[in-house]
């Protein structure tokens, strides 16, 4: 994990651990809080138009920004939980999708790399 991402998730371990929350902090319930923070990020995007969503009036920015957050420490507490390191994690799907999805036949599709 680099290091930033270290820090930030050494700081939301301990805000848990001093609060004696990681009983409540098993995978499956974690994975639902996902979930949840992620409905409520949808939900700040209701009924808003495309070009409303790139430029969110302020006040709504900010409350995209803690749903962001919210899904990022609960993203984290899962990493913690299932000994998983994220930013190893993300570059391994990274080499992945490079393989499903290269350049020459990706390039301005939104097809499926099965569709190639």
């Amino acid at each position: 994990m680099n290091d930033r991402l270290s820090k930030i998730s050494q700081e939301v371990i301990q805000f848990r651990d001093e609060r004696d929350w990681k009983q409540f902090h098993d995978p499956k319930n974690l994975a639902e809080a996902i979930s949840i923070e992620s409905g409520e990020l949808l939900e700040k995007f209701l009924w808003m138009t495309t070009n409303e969503s790139v430029s969110p009036e302020a006040h709504r920015l900010g409350e995209i920004k803690e749903e962001i957050a919210d899904i990022m420490i609960f993203l984290l507490y899962l990493c913690n939980s299932l000994d998983i390191d994220l930013s190893e994690a993300v570059e391994e799907k990274i080499k992945i999708n490079s393989k499903k999805y290269p350049v020459e036949k990706a390039r301005s599709t939104h097809k499926k790399y099965k569709e190639f």
